[in-house]
Formats: structure tokens, sequence, C-alpha cells
């Protein structure tokens, strides 16, 4: 509870800092008409466009992070 406590007082940068190197978010994009999937690091910074979901989830389990479906 002390935990959740503490985040409540993480100021907007901390927050965006949070994870930023344990995970990545996978979100659905249309680029040029074309479906792909970005992939964005904690803060919010696109890091890299994959052509499909699993490459992109396996590109990031590569680099040691965590991958997390955004919708």
């Amino acid at each position: 509870m002390q935990f959740l406590e503490s985040l409540k007082h993480l100021s907007d940068n901390e927050l965006g800092l949070l994870g930023m190197e344990d995970v990545a978010y996978v979100k659905p994009v249309v680029i040029d008409g074309a479906d792909a999937f970005a992939v964005h690091a904690a803060n919010g910074t696109q890091i890299a466009v994959m052509a499909n979901r699993e490459v992109a989830f396996a590109v990031v389990r590569q680099h040691d992070m965590e991958p997390v479906s955004v919708h």
C-alpha cells in the first residue's frame, strides 16, 4: 500500500520514466494505408514500427523488455 501512495506523488516526468527500461508498449497503427504495429517506450516515445504484432513482440523481448499491448 505504501508503494501505491508513493505513486500519487510522482511528477508527470517521473511517471513517464517509470518502467522505461523494462516495458515497451505495442499498438496497432496504419501507415500509408497499411496495418503495422508501433513500439513505444514507457514515456510514449515511438521507437520502432513493425509489419506484424509477433515480430514487434519478439523484437521487444530481444531487448530484454516486456511487451504490453495497447488498444
